[in-house]
């Protein structure tokens, strides 16, 4: 009897078993449920992107090369312990500011913006990229040992450490980017507590800024971005023709859709971008509502899981950036399918995981190596 309640407990389907299976995991800083999650969102990501790529192979292959990277680095991010993180944060921000200062004077440009920065003509990056982990990961370090919720004094100076970047960043000038950074600082912010009466301020101050922003802050083409968005008809073949089209790949598609690579929208080159920002909308006409189903089912789990992650951290810095983390990532989700279903201009933001692209990938991994490093904090 002995012998076979080893062997049942042995069993792949066995909660003793999988427990133990689990503890492996984490013993090496690897949250198993959110990594499932991820490769199979990844692995979705990937059967979406070989269509919307028109079958192009190497294209494929190169996303899965990305992926590899993405993946390594985020199990290496994990193994770094949160307070090592939680030290190394404003040195990666300050880091950063020096790179984006340097971008406006020594930047490499390309279709009229000038993101980039080049090492000896060999290594080519955006050093936005680096702020998208290291704002929300050094607001969350200063208000650590801050009295929650802060007090107007400390509040200024989170504004400060959250609003920097994306100040630079909008010079470049890359409006998404600098959007989903301002977000994720802030995000920590509001994570710490903050009183009513400075969120009415803030949305008193954001309103009254709005018109200053459209005449003097905003460039032509993305005043002519947020015009279409209220009518795209009225320039149909210009401004508006790329959600006219998402919109009439969503539409077709259906409850089922039309079938994997049978998409007309993409394959006859209708939709502009349709393996980056407008990848969604293949998905939609191929797989129909009920892929579109699928893919929110994993993300609406990824999320949960950092939620859980995040409510079960052992200090302020963790759950604020964990927090900040789970947020940033939602509004990814939320602002890319917002833009290419017509409810929010375009401001070239990717889907998660989805879209091709390496840097915004090896960035969205490593920051989930941060949720690992939390999740499994002491063990």
């Amino acid at each position: 009897m002995q012998v076979q309640s080893d062997f049942v407990r042995s069993l792949p389907g066995d909660p003793a078993a999988l427990s133990v299976q689990r503890g492996r995991w984490r013993r090496w800083h690897i949250d198993l449920q959110l990594l499932l999650l991820l490769m199979a969102l990844a692995v979705y990501g990937l059967i979406v992107l070989y269509s919307a790529s028109d079958k192009d192979l190497d294209r494929v292959v190169r996303q899965m090369v990305y992926f590899s990277v993405a993946f390594v680095s985020m199990f290496v991010v994990a193994q770094i312990q949160v307070k090592t993180i939680r030290t190394l944060a404003p040195l990666g921000y300050l880091a950063g500011i020096v790179m984006l200062i340097l971008v406006i004077f020594v930047g490499d440009g390309a279709k009229g913006a000038q993101r980039w920065l080049s090492l000896f003509g060999l290594i080519r990056f955006q050093p936005s990229e680096i702020m998208k982990m290291a704002a929300p990961l050094t607001v969350a370090w200063y208000l650590s040992d801050v009295v929650l919720p802060p007090k107007a004094r400390y509040l200024a100076v989170g504004l400060m450490i959250a609003l920097l970047p994306p100040g630079l960043i909008v010079v470049q000038p890359d409006l998404g980017t600098a959007i989903m950074i301002g977000s994720s600082g802030l995000f920590a912010l509001w994570l710490s507590g903050i009183r009513w009466r400075y969120l009415l301020g803030g949305g008193f101050v954001v309103l009254a800024s709005a018109w200053p922003v459209w005449q003097f802050l905003l460039h032509d083409y993305q005043r002519q971005r947020i015009s279409t968005l209220f009518n795209p008809e009225s320039d149909r073949l210009g401004a508006g023709w790329n959600i006219i089209q998402s919109k009439t790949a969503i539409g077709s598609g259906g409850w089922d859709g039309k079938g994997w690579l049978n998409g007309t929208q993409s394959h006859l080159d209708f939709l502009p971008e349709s393996h980056t920002d407008f990848i969604i909308a293949v998905l939609a006409e191929e797989f129909g509502l009920i892929g579109v189903l699928l893919l929110l089912l994993i993300y609406l789990l990824i999320i949960l899981r950092c939620a859980q992650i995040s409510s079960l951290a052992k200090d302020t810095f963790s759950r604020l950036a964990a927090g900040s983390i789970t947020l940033t990532f939602f509004v990814y989700v939320l602002v890319n399918m917002g833009m290419v279903s017509g409810m929010l201009p375009v401001v070239g933001v990717p889907l998660p995981l989805v879209s091709y692209g390496g840097t915004a990938l090896v960035t969205m991994l490593a920051s989930f190596g941060v949720l690992m490093a939390i999740s499994t904090e002491g063990e």
